[in-house]
């Protein structure tokens, strides 16, 4: 009896510190939309076409939505549509997936993918953008950032956010994407920069993947008790801002009605064995902030310097 009541008790904790920062997060709503344009893996020589096929894509979704009755989603898919954006892929279904490049990924020596966390969609897509443009203005030249929104990520306020269940289904698809830009650009040096629960997307991706870093930023934990368990030759670097809430967030795992709550081992702990970068005093949204020392650890380990 003891041992349920302190398991429901640690339960309503790490529910609590997870939930009560943002509550009142709204997630996306159910807006239709066409099916994606069919194309296939990602190849530099086809990339002009591509984008120009996913903007098509992306006034499509803009147009049913707009009947559908929901302006604020055309108008977030009117802005997603200039000229002078490229995305790799897009599905405005089931709220929304996008993948998109900041930079000339053709040309590209160093790659850094975004993986973003919870309450991520089209309607939020602009500081999600915000952030890649951020890093993508403090890196060189020769390096392209992509923001891949690809999963349906878990609302703060939803009970998905504080399991695994998600991420589980998110990581083939983060890993069979890293096979394609091995492919397409496989000179380039690839590094995973996992913001929150997408730390825990990045984690279960791992195994194998062939990247030189996975660094993960604002973590809850990542479903393993050490960095070894992800069973990859990247290097893992941890770092967390010094006004960040997550930090406050109990680091267990518990079994819970036939699941399990939590994702352990902290990630800057000791324990967890992972290097660690100076993230400053940022807040959990703000690790991407332009003159950020967070933004700039970050974009040294994206450039294989040390941080």
């Amino acid at each position: 009896m003891a041992s349920r009541l302190r398991r429901a008790l640690l339960a309503a904790l790490v529910t609590a510190s997870v939930v009560a920062p943002l509550v009142g997060a709204a997630g996306p709503s159910e807006v239709p939309a066409p099916a994606p344009v069919a194309l296939g893996p990602v190849r530099v020589a086809g990339l002009e076409h591509r984008y120009a096929a996913n903007r098509e894509g992306i006034r499509a979704a803009e147009v049913m939505a707009a009947r559908h009755g929901d302006r604020k989603r055309a108008r977030a898919l009117r802005k997603m549509r200039g000229v002078s954006r490229h995305f790799l892929s897009f599905d405005g279904r089931n709220g929304g997936r996008a993948v998109e490049v900041y930079g000339d990924l053709g040309r590209a020596t160093h790659i850094a993918v975004l993986v973003p966390g919870s309450d991520t969609n089209l309607e939020t897509y602009g500081r999600f953008r915000d952030g890649a443009l951020a890093l993508s203005r403090q890196l060189g030249r020769r390096t392209a950032v992509i923001g891949w929104l690809g999963y349906k990520t878990p609302g703060t306020v939803a009970p998905e956010v504080l399991t695994t269940g998600r991420a589980a289904g998110a990581a083939p698809r983060l890993a069979a994407f890293v096979r394609e830009l091995n492919a397409a650009v496989p000179r380039a040096r690839i590094s995973l920069l996992c913001h929150s629960y997408g730390s825990v997307v990045c984690a279960r991706a791992a195994r194998g993947l062939n990247a030189a870093d996975i660094v993960l930023y604002g973590s809850p934990g990542t479903g393993y008790d050490d960095a070894r368990q992800l069973h990859t030759r990247a290097t893992v670097w941890a770092g967390r801002g010094g006004n960040d809430w997550i930090g406050g967030v109990p680091h267990v795992r518990i079994p819970l009605l036939g699941t399990t709550i939590g994702f352990g081992t902290d990630p800057v702990s000791r324990r967890f064995g992972a290097r660690i970068f100076d993230a400053g005093d940022v807040g959990h949204s703000d690790y991407l902030e332009p003159g950020s020392a967070a933004l700039v650890s970050m974009g040294r380990i994206v450039e294989g310097r040390d941080a």
